[in-house]
């Protein structure tokens, strides 16, 4: 019986580890490295596109991986993610620092797609997926901590990497000992699909899911920088850790609506709201704004995650290619879009309203893209 308990757990911190520091604790640290004199606005784009292109090929060579290889893809992510951290700690040439954000993004795709197989797959413990991807959630919001307590201490950014490395592997030592001992099945049928997708057809649910990763990217980028001189003495970090810690229990509330209401609704929801999160700090950068602003967003891009996943492989009969990893390979091209067009809007205007306007844009054309199927989603029964 532990094992049904704890393996759900440690899948959750692999990926805490691979994707809320490897991924997403740059979000906290780009600020300090700018400071720093590290990277520039320009580089720092870049090393952030560079992390999300190395998810993107990673997911991609990863797309025919089976249970049989989950747990030696696990070890090789958690591994990985950890040099790439504490490597951080001494590089200071920009173009190192971008190849090393490549990588990065490399492992991240890596412990998705490890843990997803150990826990789902080979474990049978399909029911176990929110607390799953809950994980991103918690290495967001602990790994933003721990930048905030090191910068109040008078850390330089190279120090923080690799106080995030230390950090990291004591998360990571319970995840390596459980992943020696097989999860055990929760009696749900692997594969199983118990969603309702309607009329919302693969083509359609893939162009959606790709104006979501463009929607998301740039407050999950920018959020700490662009909020930098408008919150008095609150660190933005402490924004950012709202971030994470909205993301947590979003996912299992997010597969309560996914299993209500189906596809094209909850995906309505689910857009409609992120676009009014990334939008707030365009008309307001004051502490309200910018924490609805986390809130929100933070609340619903893991449930966009949690609503497509599972619908992209109720639909993977109905074509010809890997499903979930075509929508993920669109959700990356739109993740490496979105800094590169921030970056771009910014060297033009000197602020990011326009890049925040037309993130949100891009998520409200996502959700109309929905509406036409939403009275022929069903829930699920």
């Amino acid at each position: 019986m532990p094992g049904r308990f704890t393996a759900p757990i440690a899948a959750a911190l692999l990926l805490a580890i691979g994707m809320g520091f490897g991924r997403f604790a740059f979000t906290g640290l780009y600020p300090l490295m700018l400071d720093d004199g590290l990277l520039s606005l320009h580089a720092g784009s870049l090393a952030a596109s560079a992390n999300y292109a190395g998810y993107l090929l990673g997911a991609l060579l990863l797309a025919r991986s089976n249970a049989n290889r989950a747990e030696h893809l696990c070890q090789w992510a958690l591994g990985g993610t950890l040099l790439t951290l504490a490597a951080l700690a001494w590089i200071s040439q920009p173009w190192l620092i971008v190849l090393t954000r490549l990588a990065a993004g490399l492992f991240s795709a890596m412990a998705l797609v490890g843990a997803s197989l150990w826990l789902l797959s080979a474990g049978g413990q399909a029911r176990s997926a929110p607390l799953l991807f809950a994980g991103v959630g918690l290495g967001i919001a602990l790994s933003a901590q721990l930048i905030a307590l090191g910068h109040a201490g008078g850390l330089h950014s190279q120090a923080l990497w690799l106080s995030l490395a230390l950090g990291g592997l004591l998360l990571a030592l319970p995840a390596w000992l459980q992943l020696r001992r097989p999860p055990r099945c929760d009696g749900a049928a692997p594969g199983a699909s118990t969603v309702a997708t309607g009329n919302l057809g693969a083509w359609r649910l893939i162009l959606i899911y790709g104006l979501a990763g463009l929607g998301y990217i740039v407050t999950a980028t920018y959020l700490p920088l662009l909020l930098q001189g408008h919150l008095g003495d609150l660190d933005p970090l402490q924004i950012w850790t709202a971030f994470g810690l909205a993301a947590m229990p979003s996912c299992f509330a997010w597969h309560a609506v996914h299993r209500r209401l189906g596809t094209a609704r909850g995906l309505t929801l689910n857009l409609l709201l992120q676009a009014v999160g990334v939008i707030l700090p365009v008309f307001s950068q004051a502490t309200w704004g910018c924490l609805g602003s986390a809130v929100l967003v933070g609340a619903t891009f893991m449930g966009t995650v949690t609503i497509a996943m599972p619908a992209a492989q109720a639909l993977a009969g109905r074509v010809r290619f890997n499903m979930p990893a075509t929508i993920t390979a669109a959700y990356g091209l739109g993740q490496i879009l979105g800094p590169l067009l921030a970056s771009a809007l910014f060297a033009r205007s000197h602020s990011f309203n326009p890049a925040l306007l037309v993130a949100a844009g891009a998520l409200a054309l996502g959700a109309a893209l929905c509406r036409p199927y939403a009275r022929s989603a069903r829930p699920a029964t």
